[in-house]
């Protein structure tokens, strides 16, 4: 099963998110946690989660890019554990029995996002808050394969 993993290309994520993931840790999207939000709760940090956050699932903490990789089975079983567990402790589920089959649907949401991409594919989220809820938008950019053009070549040759 293909998922997605954060990545960081500088430090803007320490800045710009109050919790920021850590660069390596598979993701979801993570809009849940902004189904009861309304505009009163889109400043600051918050906003910029809401606006375009991934959720790592290590750390629940948010990542503006995410890359597209295969997960193994067994990481696939702890990861929804891991979501499960966090609904538990931060959303007042029941249990990890009663939570596991949501965390699931969540993983397999993430899953169906990457299936149809090559690995390395970069993901980006947009959020909105409408009247009907929170609307998910998503943009991808695809791996390149780079050539010897692109790179610069500084200083002479001897000859």
């Amino acid at each position: 099963m293909k998922l997605a993993r954060a990545i960081h290309f500088d430090d803007s994520d320490t800045r710009v998110f109050a919790s920021p993931a850590r660069t390596g840790e598979w993701c979801v999207s993570g809009g849940f946690e902004f189904s009861n939000w309304t505009t009163g709760d889109l400043t600051g940090k918050a906003r910029q989660a809401f606006a375009n956050g991934w959720l790592g699932l290590e750390t629940f903490g948010r990542a503006t890019f995410v890359a597209v990789t295969e997960a193994q089975e067994a990481e696939v079983a702890a990861l929804t554990d891991a979501l499960a567990a966090h609904f538990v402790s931060y959303y007042g589920a029941p249990s990890v029995e009663a939570a596991r089959p949501v965390a699931a649907e969540e993983i397999a949401h993430m899953g169906e996002l990457c299936e149809d991409h090559k690995p390395n594919t970069l993901l980006t989220v947009a959020r909105e808050l409408t009247e009907a809820g929170v609307r998910e938008s998503y943009r991808m950019i695809e791996p390149s394969d780079a050539g010897l053009e692109q790179f610069a070549i500084h200083g002479e040759l001897d000859e």
